[in-house]
């Protein structure tokens, strides 16, 4: 092995939000190429150097496995891949972008995001992220957590439907970050999970930190010796034998705090391709249930997750705010059909 090989993975445990995930699925018709080619045609504006990088740190994984950067991709190859943020803040253009607003004064802004939308720029998002759409619609938000994240104060994942708050001003800023660190924020969830969670209610407890070995995922350490210290509350609404849909509630707010969370337990999200879930496993083999579990994947093309209620102290009023909002329709059809499946109506 290369000396440049040797080298362990940085730890970003403590500098995680940094860090932005991607993963790839090598199509069929894709002829041998160098990985870190293959990447970089992949995301716009990224060098090669920094896939390079990237790859030597250990942060490229193909089929879950490093590999080294002379590697050539074959068809099917599952790429995950893990690269820091840079500064975008020069690059952060105000686009016309369809905004579900939620709520909007002087101070803050509550959007309900789709699944699908990137929040902020990153390698390969320069455009058509949420805040690309904020900066058009507000002039002069605050500085965010990071230069490419005005106006942030907490983000969910792409492919993670649901609501968000946006400060307008650098007092309202101040104030939502000190409610988001003091755990004061109400933030409530839906999610599907695989199988039937033996109680109707509990709360799983976990610090979260990078993997050991694959550092493009996040992993929990029970006895805490890694990571942060994370807190969820879930609390069954419903039940499908195979699947169960949950409300989550979170104490703590760590990168994939819900998703890793359930894995850990044994119950990942429906359909998340990064902890498992987009592998059938509940329920039978026979061919009927197979098409029927595939088929929902296509509805719902994502990880079954939906940021459902936000609350938060006004920062001007003092007075505490809820918003609601409704299932997106993907995660309403899927459940229809999981409610006649075990009917026995499909």
């Amino acid at each position: 092995m290369a000396e440049e090989n040797k080298k362990p993975a940085p730890d970003l445990t403590e500098k995680d939000d940094l860090y932005e995930h991607y993963r790839f699925e090598v199509s069929r018709g894709q002829s041998p190429v160098r990985i870190d080619r293959y990447i970089t045609d992949k995301l716009e504006g990224v060098s090669r150097n920094k896939v390079q990088n990237a790859i030597k740190a250990g942060n490229v994984l193909v089929n879950d496995k490093p590999v080294k950067t002379n590697y050539k991709v074959r068809p099917g190859d599952v790429i995950r891949l893990l690269l820091p943020y840079a500064p975008y803040r020069e690059l952060l253009k105000p686009e016309p972008i369809p905004l579900d607003i939620v709520y909007e004064d002087k101070d803050v802004m509550v959007v309900n995001k789709p699944a699908g939308m990137v929040v902020h720029p990153a390698p390969g998002h320069y455009t058509g992220t949420l805040i690309n759409g904020l900066v058009y619609h507000v002039e002069n938000l605050p500085q965010g957590s990071g230069e490419e994240r005005p106006g942030l104060v907490h983000r969910i994942d792409k492919d993670t439907s649901g609501l968000l708050v946006v400060a307008k001003n650098e007092l309202a800023m101040n104030k939502l970050a000190k409610q988001f660190a003091d755990k004061s924020t109400e933030r409530k969830y839906y999610a599907l999970v695989w199988g039937d969670l033996k109680n109707d209610e509990g709360t799983i407890k976990g610090h979260i930190g990078r993997h050991p070995k694959h550092r493009v995922l996040m992993h929990v350490f029970p006895d805490g010796e890694q990571g942060k210290p994370a807190v969820t509350h879930y609390k069954v609404l419903e039940r499908f034998h195979y699947v169960t849909l949950v409300e989550v509630q979170l104490e703590t707010g760590r990168t994939h705090q819900i998703r890793v969370h359930f894995k850990h337990l044994g119950h990942p999200l429906f359909n998340d391709a990064m902890y498992g879930g987009d592998k059938i496993l509940k329920g039978s083999t026979f061919a009927k249930y197979k098409q029927f579990v595939e088929n929902t994947f296509k509805v719902l093309p994502r990880q079954a997750l939906h940021a459902k209620t936000l609350g938060f102290q006004h920062p001007t009023t003092g007075e505490f705010m809820r918003f609601d909002s409704d299932l997106p329709e993907d995660f309403h059809q899927a459940l229809e059909r999981w409610r006649r499946y075990v009917k026995g109506r499909i």
